[in-house]
């Protein structure tokens, strides 16, 4: 065959290819994601290029601007109207950007700024050979107990990959509540999973507990992220997209150009209703509801503190973000499907999380159930199907947040010899060792029983109303069964460390640096102001209600 032949053959071949067009990608939109994402990575390289002595201070000033950069970025946004006139859907139908996303995407950037400072308090700990320790290994690769370690704690080595990790999972649950399709959904579940799976297991004290939790929060993330996966697939094969609003279309029946190749399989329903129930499985394991939580005491009592403070704020907001879109935006025509499950889900959610909260012993684990509890509670603002569910879940959500990481950043300052002295007994007395933390901690405890003139009473009361006016009364007589339930054992804690005597062996409370006081305060202002003043805040929330379809 001759070369003009076979040029001939290549260009008739390649004609078609050359249509191809560029992605168009809205780099400014999408900025908020970009900074952290952009972040991290500079983090990585202070890693490999930076002197050991001067890392940590690095890793918190970039991950501290980038923080607040993206969270300028995300206001701008807002101010700029993408929230609620220009919501649009962004990256070639990837990403929305919509009142929701930016909602959701700012109360995680202010948690993760929380998070940064509770994670660089270096003042708990007595110094170690002279150097100040923080709450994470000195040297996360050695095995505990081993020579290396002793050497690495000898030699004032600190773990600053934290910080980077810490962006990775920030930048990866900035995706996850605006993902518009399944792919991006999934990628953006690994990209904040995979560093969390990491942070939990580099605690400095009680370090085969902290690797205990590390494995079993991988191996039932594994689980939970495979299913996820196989519920995409089918999804796919069922609606021949993976994109929210062909899927939706499907659903209703609406859609218009029907590949013929997919003809055959679409509007099979035991394909939507397995898929379905396999990605909501797996959206429902990472907000801990019943019965997905089994994860949820074992690593909150094992990981860091700072972590497990972060983690319990951030990822409910990221998991229930990304569960209203899936079924406010592709499934709303599915509603009577898959109503009553997650009213089933919700009631044992409410109920188990209380039940159980009320046996433990550690105040950690108390708090791991009680999240669950609280994972319930949104749960009946999402099953309300109206504008004013979504809007109660976002207040919710955010309000939850602030008491979460203030309540774990207070856990930290009380110490022992062996370090955190979690165990609720240590805890008698410790109003009159110490009034002023008991103080804030029983504010943040108030908070989580949802007592009047704090945010947690308004954010039950919105999620309750909005369930009520969606039909769902029954939900709302378990909430507040629960609530109740709840109560006993917040107020439990609060009694024990006002009126009872002070153990002569108990803990101290450590006086932390102005990073964790910031953490504390802040957590403090917003429980009472979002509980005296809500009004401005639910009004936000509600401007911010509406999903871009």
């Amino acid at each position: 065959m001759s070369a003009v032949a076979v040029h001939s053959l290549w260009t008739t071949a390649a004609d078609p290819i050359s249509k191809i067009d560029a992605p168009k990608i809205e780099y400014a939109q999408l900025s908020p994601t970009l900074i952290v994402i952009g972040a991290a990575i500079i983090g990585v390289l202070i890693e490999a290029f930076v002197p050991r002595k001067s890392r940590y201070y690095a890793q918190v000033f970039v991950s501290v601007v980038a923080l607040v950069a993206a969270f300028a970025a995300v206001v701008a946004l807002a101010v700029g109207g993408y929230g609620t006139t220009k919501a649009h859907i962004a990256a070639m139908g990837a990403v929305a950007v919509d009142g929701p996303a930016l909602f959701l995407q700012g109360t995680i950037l202010l948690a993760g700024v929380l998070g940064v400072f509770t994670f660089a308090e270096r003042r708990l700990d007595p110094e170690a050979h002279g150097n100040r320790v923080d709450s994470f290994a000195a040297q996360a690769a050695s095995v505990p107990g081993s020579d290396s370690e002793k050497a690495a704690v000898k030699a004032g080595f600190t773990t600053t990959e934290v910080f980077p990790l810490l962006l990775f999972a920030i930048g990866g649950m900035l995706v996850f509540p605006a993902a518009n399709d399944l792919l991006t959904l999934f990628i953006a579940l690994e990209v904040f999973s995979l560093p969390l799976y990491l942070l939990c297991a580099v605690a400095r004290r009680k370090r085969l507990m902290s690797q205990e939790a590390a494995v079993k929060y991988f191996l039932l993330g594994a689980f939970a992220s495979a299913f996820t996966l196989f519920g995409i697939a089918l999804l796919y094969g069922y609606a021949g997209s993976v994109s929210y609003a062909t899927i939706s279309q499907v659903v209703d029946g609406t859609i218009q150009n029907v590949n013929p190749a997919l003809a055959d399989t679409m509007g099979n329903d035991a394909l939507l209703l397995i898929g379905v129930a396999m990605v909501v499985m797996g959206l429902l394991f990472k907000v801990g509801a019943v019965p997905f939580h089994m994860w949820t005491p074992d690593v909150y009592q094992g990981a860091p503190t700072p972590v497990t403070g972060f983690m319990a704020a951030a990822t409910k907001v990221a998991a229930f973000g990304a569960l209203l879109r899936l079924l406010y935006v592709v499934l709303p025509g599915l509603r009577w499907d898959w109503r009553p499950v997650m009213m089933a889900v919700a009631i044992v959610t409410m109920l188990g999380g209380a039940i159980v909260a009320i046996t433990q012993t550690d105040i950690k684990r108390l708090l791991a159930y009680s999240s669950i509890a609280h994972a319930g509670f949104i749960l009946a603002g999402v099953i309300a199907t109206s504008p004013d569910g979504v809007s109660s879940v976002l207040f919710y959500l955010g309000a939850y947040s602030f008491v979460t990481i203030g309540a774990f950043a207070v856990v930290t300052l009380v110490r022992d010899a062996g370090g955190e002295a979690t165990h609720l007994s240590k805890w008698a007395g410790l109003g009159r060792r110490s009034p002023l933390v008991a103080a804030v901690f029983a504010v943040f405890l108030l908070a989580f029983a949802g007592i009047p003139l704090t945010s947690g009473f308004a954010g039950k009361f919105a999620v309750f109303k909005a369930a009520a006016e969606g039909g769902a009364g029954a939900l709302v007589v378990v909430g507040v069964i629960s609530s109740a339930i709840a109560a006993f054992f917040y107020i439990r804690v609060i009694v024990l460390m006002f009126f009872s005597e002070p153990r002569a062996d108990g803990p101290t409370v450590a006086v932390p640096s102005p990073l964790t006081m910031t953490a504390i305060a802040v957590g403090v202002a917003v429980t009472l102001v979002l509980g005296v003043a809500p009004q401005y805040f639910l009004d936000l929330a509600g401007q911010a209600g509406v999903f871009v379809r």
